[in-house]
């Protein structure tokens, strides 16, 4: 991306949720089907590269990781149960081997995730 385009106040705005979401930012004229290009006062200056769905889960995990400061499995109960909410409230369940991923990320067993989507009035997943 150009100097001037990198810089674009716009560009700067959206960097966070592009990141946050786990997508990318690439210059407009580098847009291939999928990707979203973002208009400001009438001039393309940003498009964004979205995530395979399959990529979702992992960039959630390391988010929360980053927000909490510490390898997920190192939080207590009560923080991992909040982790658990969090992602399904995201629709990480509803990703083929969703439920698995995140016990290994938690370092707990499926069955402790079940639990804490029990609890909490979840509705599972696979």
């Amino acid at each position: 991306m150009t100097g001037e385009a990198a810089a674009h106040p716009f560009r700067v705005a959206v960097a966070p949720l592009v990141d946050a979401m786990g997508g990318e930012l690439i210059d407009p004229e580098r847009a291939e089907d999928g990707d979203v290009v973002l208009s400001w006062e009438g001039r393309e200056v940003v498009a964004v590269r979205l995530p395979r769905l399959s990529a979702s889960l992992g960039h959630m995990l390391a988010d929360l990781e980053r927000r909490h400061g510490m390898p997920l499995a190192e939080l207590d109960r009560r923080t991992k149960q909040s982790v658990v909410r969090a992602l399904e409230e995201r629709g990480a369940f509803s990703l083929r081997h969703g439920v698995e991923t995140v016990a290994a990320a938690l370092g707990v067993s499926r069955f402790t995730i079940y639990n804490y989507l029990n609890r909490d009035g979840g509705s599972g997943g696979s």
